[in-house]
């Protein structure tokens, strides 16, 4: 009985889950999201970003290089501030929290912290007393870490 609930459980986990893609982005080239890139078009944005890299400067290329880390950085925090706001959604990856947390409360927390500390020992000890404290702690920290970063 427990081996077809969890058999149920990650097939459901499966058909639910979007597809994973790998997008390459290079300077200059537009970024579409209709459908996903072939190998063959990642191949050849990739030699042609490339070629852009070789036919610069040393020092064009540490120029390019830092500014190509601070849009990042830039990104990074803009997104952040758009999930403080309520503007954009966290992730998909808290739907696949919360399923975990459901099932094994403890881990969903090791998994969002990434690493042992002690909200993880907490969760470990509220489950361990009864199920339903470490369910409802884990959450809290799932849902409570999301808005504060």
């Amino acid at each position: 009985m427990r081996y077809a609930t969890f058999f149920l459980l990650f097939t459901l986990l499966l058909g639910f889950s979007a597809p994973a893609h790998a997008i390459i982005v290079a300077p200059g080239t537009p970024v579409t999201t209709d459908a996903p890139a072939t190998e063959a078009d990642a191949r050849a944005a990739a030699a042609a970003y490339k070629a852009t890299l070789d036919a610069m400067t040393p020092a064009e290329r540490r120029a390019h290089k830092k500014a190509q880390k601070q849009d990042l950085r830039d990104a990074l925090r803009q997104y952040k501030q758009d999930v403080k706001n309520g503007t954009q959604d966290a992730d998909t990856n808290t739907l696949l929290l919360v399923i975990l947390a459901i099932l094994l409360p403890p881990v969903a927390v090791l998994v969002h912290q990434g690493e042992l500390n002690s909200k993880f020992w907490i969760a470990l000890i509220l489950t361990l007393l009864f199920y339903l404290p470490g369910l409802i702690y884990a959450l809290l920290v799932i849902f409570g870490n999301a808005k504060k970063k």
